[in-house]
């Protein structure tokens, strides 16, 4: 199957650890050119190292997805180093589980800022790019939590289930102009320790996702097992690639039948 994305510039959104390297290096190895645009300058630069000798261009921005004027720098700067934009993934998101009464504000807006702002910021900063091209691409990293309604992740799947429907919004409003927006949603996908930097959730994570639990968590999924990061970079390229030319405003899970929607 021809993808088409030789030679296409991709902006992924937190391409440093865990999911976001996984995509990042799946973009790469198309021959795409692919920004990083990650907060995390070491975990960034890590990242370039292991893409050398793939096909494609890594390229690294310093972002905070949260802050707007970060964002249309980000933009502004893969522009004038590329020349177009074609793809973006909004993948930066994070999450401490906890009960709904159990949580300090602060972690509510922190969880809104990571999940929700960036992906707006983000979203609206290409649009006017992909609007006066006529074509472009946003896939979303969304999750399973945003589908069922997760324990201990009330707000966390409240982000996410914003980010399925603002993206099925904007997929309407802006269809006429070739623009395709989707969704893919993760279930539980455990990093290896090496593959994820300072500032990741999964620093504390870890605590918590023991070999154990993770197996006890593999019941819960109708395949038995976890997903990996790679599973789930291949159906974000396949979302974003000429193959899926006609699929916009969906939402598709990669989660082992976890949601079975």
């Amino acid at each position: 199957m021809e993808l088409g994305l030789k030679g296409k510039t991709v902006i992924i959104t937190g391409g440093g650890s865990n999911i976001g390297r996984a995509i990042f290096l799946a973009f790469v190895k198309e021959g795409s050119t692919v920004i990083n645009a990650e907060i995390d300058e070491a975990q960034a630069k890590k990242v370039l190292d292991e893409a050398k000798g793939l096909p494609g261009k890594a390229l690294f921005i310093k972002t905070d997805v949260t802050d707007w004027d970060s964002v249309q720098n980000m933009v502004k700067t893969a522009i004038e180093k590329t020349g177009q934009i074609d793809v973006l993934v909004n993948n930066v998101g994070w999450v401490y589980d906890r009960l709904f009464v159990e949580k300090p504000r602060e972690e509510w807006e922190k969880e809104i800022k990571l999940n929700y702002w960036s992906y707006i910021n983000c979203t609206r900063g290409v649009l006017d790019h992909f609007i006066a091209r006529k074509g472009g691409n946003i896939v979303s990293v969304g999750s399973d939590a945003g589908r069922v309604g997760e324990f201990r992740e009330a707000v966390y799947g409240g982000c996410k289930g914003a980010i399925i429907a603002t993206s099925k919004a904007i997929a309407r409003e802006v269809g006429r102009y070739n623009i395709r927006l989707n969704v893919v949603c993760p279930g539980a996908t455990i990093p290896k320790k090496e593959e994820v930097g300072k500032d990741s959730m999964w620093q504390e994570a870890f605590k918590f996702f023991t070999p154990e639990m993770a197996e006890k968590a593999t019941h819960a999924y109708t395949l038995r097992r976890l997903g990996t990061a790679a599973e789930l970079a291949n159906a974000v390229v396949f979302m974003a690639s000429d193959a899926a030319s006609f699929i916009t405003g969906q939402t598709l899970s990669v989660s082992g039948g976890y949601s079975m929607m």
